[in-house]
């Protein structure tokens, strides 16, 4: 399954929310994701740009699109950045398949 890794900014009216009225956040989203089929590796809160990371696993990136389009669509982050993550193995494999096909492409010339 493709592993991906989204940060994410909360909405100022939820720090206060939280400040408010602590609570385990990494248990709501952990529910969020399975509801998609996914699996929740990694919840972080972070300092700088970006207040959080998770790092998940879906078997499609429809399903890990629904996810982030629920969490968007609820008003609770005012920013979302998704990467899909690379398994060295997978990367491997990407990289016999292009050696293979490097003959068969012609980069633009001059």
């Amino acid at each position: 399954m493709p592993y991906y890794m989204t940060r994410f900014r909360y909405a100022p009216e939820q720090f206060r929310a939280l400040v408010d009225k602590p609570q385990d956040r990494a248990a709501e989203v952990r529910k969020a994701i399975e509801g998609f089929g996914g699996k929740l590796h990694q919840f972080f809160f972070a300092f700088g740009e970006w207040d959080g990371v998770l790092i998940v696993e879906f078997d499609s990136a429809e399903k890990g699109t629904a996810f982030l389009m629920t969490v968007a669509s609820s008003g609770a982050v005012a920013a979302l950045e998704t990467t899909v993550l690379i398994t060295p193995e997978a990367a491997r494999r990407s990289m016999e398949m292009a050696g293979e096909m490097r003959s068969a492409y012609r980069p633009p010339s001059g």
